[in-house]
């Protein structure tokens, strides 16, 4: 039998505590179980199945299970690193396969640390615009890597939940156990407190790590794409908001628009990354709009004039088109959209993700019913 090297040796001989690992192991698991309902939520919102439907009160409510889902994930960071810590000794084990069911083993514990630590990285990647470090597509990997690590989890869970049955081996072996717990949850609840802010606006002056603060952008809002990002360099006056339906084809200027009825609304703005900020807009109603051109009860497309990229255009299906607070916005806090906020109009209806909330339109299409 080949003799393991000294420093394996070493590190396996570190004493393990099974009910410490196992505890870990049920607060992780429930992290990411928030965190793959919760992401479901957005997948299904962005690229909705045909059987789906999203309630669009309360206003709140994207933006708090949107929220939830990037806190959970940022939180989940100390629980991977503490499950890692609490079992690396393991890993030293010589033997590296002692069988058949022990490589099983081992192969779906790497399996689940590999998924585990790729949704986390990739999850942080996103909320900070780091895109260039992902030579792939985001929303489809991130996905789908959720289901493979829920199965994994699933499995590890099932399989570890009788340890915690198990008698802890002393007095300071539960004090030690404590101690690692309250340590792992402090730093957890530090990470969420010092991000939290960039949707819970109280705790704005103590989130030290919050990618986007509500309340600091133009007119008091955040942005993610500038109208120069987007290649909207500007808009003159020219411009023709084009309303296409079934009785005919409307091509209004931004001074038919302000003559068309005004309303206003409070609606939130809440993004994937996780923040989410309070306004107050003015516009006029997609469902009045829809009325020019007798498309009453149906769903339509909106077109922006940026140029290019995943959300140019979104669908607005015929319930939101007719809700009463969807508007296409000229206004925000009673002044004329910035650019960065889409300048001439943009989309705003409730309970939707920020990045369906088309900015600079150009254009509503009516669909085939």
């Amino acid at each position: 039998m080949v003799r393991p090297p000294d420093a394996l040796t070493r590190l396996a001989r570190r004493p393990t505590d099974p009910r410490l690992t196992a505890h870990l192991g049920l607060w992780l698991a429930g992290a990411f179980t928030v965190c793959l309902v919760t992401g479901l939520i957005s997948h299904a919102i962005q690229h909705p199945p045909g059987w789906w439907r999203w309630p669009s009160r309360p206003v709140n409510l994207y933006r708090l299970t949107q929220g939830l889902h990037v806190a959970t994930g940022l939180a989940c960071f100390p629980l991977l690193t503490a499950k890692v810590w609490s079992v690396y000794p393991k890993l030293f084990a010589w033997p590296p396969v002692r069988g058949v069911a022990h490589a099983l083993e081992r192969g779906t514990v790497a399996l689940l640390s590999a998924a585990a630590l790729f949704e986390l990285v990739t999850g942080l990647l996103n909320i900070a615009y780091w895109y260039s470090l992902m030579p792939f597509g985001f929303v489809g990997a991130h996905y789908w890597t959720a289901w493979l690590l829920a199965g994994a989890v699933l499995l590890h869970v099932a399989a570890k939940l009788p340890v915690l049955r198990t008698p802890a081996p002393s007095p300071s072996a539960r004090r030690s156990r404590r101690a690692v717990l309250g340590l792992v949850g402090t730093a957890a609840g530090v990470i969420t407190v010092a991000t939290a802010g960039q949707t819970v606006r109280p705790l704005r002056r103590l989130s030290l790590l919050a990618p986007r603060l509500p309340g600091v952008g133009p007119q008091g809002v955040p942005v993610n794409k500038t109208a120069a990002a987007a290649g909207v360099t500007a808009v003159d006056g020219g411009y023709r908001l084009v309303v296409t339906g079934p009785g005919g084809r409307h091509a209004l200027s931004l001074a038919d628009l302000e003559a068309m009825p005004q309303h206003t609304v409070s609606l939130p703005i809440a993004c994937v990354e996780g923040w989410s900020a309070d306004a107050e807009w003015t516009g006029v109603r997609v469902a009045d709009l829809l009325r020019l051109v007798g498309a009453a009860g149906l769903a339509v497309t909106v077109e922006s004039l940026q140029r290019d990229g995943g959300y140019r255009t979104s669908t607005v299906d015929a319930r939101l088109a007719q809700d009463p607070l969807t508007l296409l916005a000229l206004r925000l806090h009673g002044e004329p959209l910035h650019p960065d906020h889409g300048y001439p109009c943009r989309l705003i209806a409730p309970d939707r993700p920020g990045v369906l909330q088309t900015k600079w339109v150009g254009a509503l299409t009516v669909m085939s019913p």
